[in-house]
């Protein structure tokens, strides 16, 4: 997400700190990638609802490709399903970076989100 607002030219403190527990698939839950999540972030920052009352088609659309695209060169959306470890416990988290997961799939999976963010809004 951060990557994705500096190429927008988002400058605001805040922006590293909302997505802190991002990873481990949101807190460590296994649940769908922070990455992704993060590039779901940085679509609502462009294309998101300044008043409740304003219609969000576009977030939704372009929300809806970029987790298409990521899937599709992931394989999954869901942080337990890309790296076959349990984040949740103790154990799963050394087991994680005592492992190759971080780079292999972590860091691609970093990557997949950022291209996929930015060539949506680039178009956009």
């Amino acid at each position: 997400m951060l990557a994705v607002c500096q190429q927008l030219g988002v400058q605001q403190a805040i922006v590293p700190g909302i997505a802190t527990a991002f990873g481990g698939g949101i807190g460590g839950t296994g649940s769908v990638c922070g990455a992704l999540v993060g590039a779901v972030m940085a679509i609502g920052i462009r294309h998101g609802r300044r008043d409740p009352s304003e219609k969000d088609a576009r977030a939704y659309a372009l929300t809806q490709e970029l987790r298409r695209r990521f899937e599709a060169e992931m394989g999954h959306v869901d942080c337990r399903e890309l790296t076959g470890m349990d984040l949740s416990t103790p154990e799963g988290v050394k087991r994680f970076y005592g492992s190759d997961v971080p780079r292999r799939v972590c860091f691609p999976a970093v990557g997949a989100a950022y291209r996929a963010a930015m060539d949506l809004l680039q178009k956009d």
